[in-house]
């Protein structure tokens, strides 16, 4: 992290980052690799030791690999679950089998378990490289002023009891659920009146125990509970409070080890790394930006665990909002385009909330009567050969993106440039952003001008037949990954923005005008008026 003297800290800059967790660090090293001034403060010292969100799926694997940490090169941290997610009644009995195995549209497996902390200190090496970085711990967040022109940030450091402030052109709140940003920007936060505490036990079996690699629900009316890998050489447990259990008498290292228990973990074969107590809860902001102030992460929304999306979403925030306010910054679109930001992921993350509070309320069940109802009708279910409902596949809300397939999830496979061996697309052309069609004489006949439009904007012209040119490469698509997906597009052509969403689709004739309606769009963006 960066050595920064008092008299170093920098008057001005492009973005503040109120918030050092793993989504302030998402986003500033997307902003940093950028070329922008970026600030970054935090209230706490150092960062929190203990792990949190252990599961990530394809999508947050496809954003590891944006900053280099795909999972293949960083396997100390996070492992692929290629397996079943087993809910179980109380007897063990199976209730049904959620198929977590496979790899997802993303070019990674759908799911990982991984270990926060270890991840976050790859983030932390990451920024560490970042001159244009400035990270500042022990700095708490006291006031927030905005003009037409700036925002204006006053800190006050924990050890010193002095107060700077420092202007950026943008900040962005993601200080986590009880976000003050948020508060002092005026945003509304809807709660849904959703509270359940649970004890969230993290343990490090001993190598001999020889843990299986598994992820089970136990729907035990009982205790409601959860067993997951947690990262390499890490497993996992969830405890639901019951009703006649306090908090207090919940969360204890007494209380951890008799639950584990059943599990043949004792002191003697596993080290407790932590126990806590959590409320999981399902909250939104209606609003993600008020004029120079953005909110991303835990500060945007919440929401339980049950579907382990909770990280994943905040990292889908750094990906959209960083784009963007680099395209601002940069004098490539307006202002205004800052408002798709909220409006495309405020849909997406809200349906992940309901999804979870949806599988919460079948999880979270303490009458034997209502248990017992839900377990006949699940394994009536399941001796039908009836399939668990699919996870929700939210596109994106309202926003830059137009047609059928505007502002779905773009799928990446594997592509070879000339004799060069197979990768993934987004290491081929460093980065998702492209314009990819089936034949390049759809590319090659843009106009020059957009074609460096699109080189500014990072928007690679990609054809999978043909004959390229200095603009516009034509690849081997290894595994028929591209041509399948623009056939069940229906399209010749499909626009891939910079957070590996859809833009938009069509035919062979239209790369074109599909391609100048996205640079125009952004450039129209017309800025906001004075606040």
């Amino acid at each position: 992290m960066h050595a920064v003297e008092e008299d170093a800290f920098p008057p001005a800059v492009d973005v503040t980052i109120v918030g050092f967790g793993p989504v302030g660090k998402l986003l500033a090293i997307h902003l940093g690799r950028r070329g922008h001034q970026v600030l970054v403060v935090d209230r706490n010292t150092a960062g929190y030791p203990l792990p949190r969100a252990v599961t990530h799926c394809s999508d947050f694997a496809r954003i590891l690999q944006s900053v280099g940490l795909s999972p293949d090169t960083v396997p100390a941290i996070t492992q692929p679950y290629d397996d079943m997610y087993v809910w179980r009644d109380g007897e063990g009995r199976t209730l049904v089998e959620v198929d977590w195995s496979g790899r997802g549209e993303s070019g990674w497996y759908n799911t990982y378990f991984f270990h926060q902390p270890s991840l976050e200190d790859a983030f932390d090496t990451l920024i560490a490289r970042m001159p244009n970085v400035t990270v500042r711990r022990g700095w708490e967040a006291v006031a927030l002023d905005q003009d037409a022109d700036a925002v204006t940030l006053t800190v006050r450091g924990d050890a010193s009891g002095t107060e700077r402030s420092v202007r950026s052109a943008w900040l962005v709140g993601a200080d986590g659920a009880n976000s003050r940003v948020r508060r002092w920007a005026g945003l509304d936060w809807h709660d849904e009146g959703y509270f359940y505490d649970w004890l969230v036990v993290d343990v490090k079996p001993r190598p001999e125990l020889r843990f299986p690699h598994i992820a089970a629900q136990s729907c035990d009316a009982r205790r409601p509970s959860t067993m997951v890998p947690g990262g390499p050489g890490r497993r996992r447990w969830e405890f639901m409070r019951l009703p006649e259990e306090s908090r207090e008498s919940l969360n204890s290292a007494e209380t951890a080890w008799k639950l584990l228990a059943p599990y043949g973990l004792t002191p003697a074969t596993a080290e407790l790394e932590r126990h806590s107590v959590y409320t999981f809860q399902a909250c939104w902001a209606t609003e993600w930006r008020a004029g120079r102030v953005l909110l991303a992460g835990d500060a945007a929304h919440l929401m339980p665990p049950f579907a382990g999306q909770g990280l994943g979403a905040g990292a889908r925030d750094a990906m959209n909002l960083g784009w963007k306010l680099d395209a601002v910054l940069r004098g490539l679109a307006g202002e205004r385009i800052l408002d798709t930001y909220g409006s495309e992921r405020l849909r997406h993350a809200r349906a992940f909330v309901e999804f979870s509070m949806e599988l919460g309320r079948i999880i979270c069940l303490t009458d034997p009567e209502a248990a017992a109802a839900r377990d006949a009708r699940m394994t009536a279910d399941w001796n039908l050969g009836m399939k668990p409902p699919a996870p929700p596949r939210p596109g994106l809300g309202p926003g830059l993106h137009e047609g059928p397939a505007g502002g779905s999830l773009a799928r990446q496979g594997r592509v070879r440039r000339g004799s060069g061996a197979p990768v993934l697309f987004d290491d081929a052309f460093d980065g998702p952003a492209a314009v990819v069609a089936r034949h390049a004489a759809s590319l090659t006949a843009l106009p020059q001008d957009l074609h460096r439009r699109l080189d500014r904007l990072g928007v690679s012209r990609v054809a999978l037949h043909g004959v390229g040119n200095a603009d516009v490469s034509v690849v081997e698509d290894v595994d028929g990954t591209y041509a399948s997906w623009l056939d069940d597009l229906a399209a010749d052509v499909v626009l891939i923005r910079p957070d590996f969403h859809v833009y938009g689709t069509g035919a062979a004739g239209r790369a074109a005008e599909l391609a100048a309606g996205f640079v125009d769009r952004l450039a129209a963006s017309q800025p906001l008026p004075a606040h």
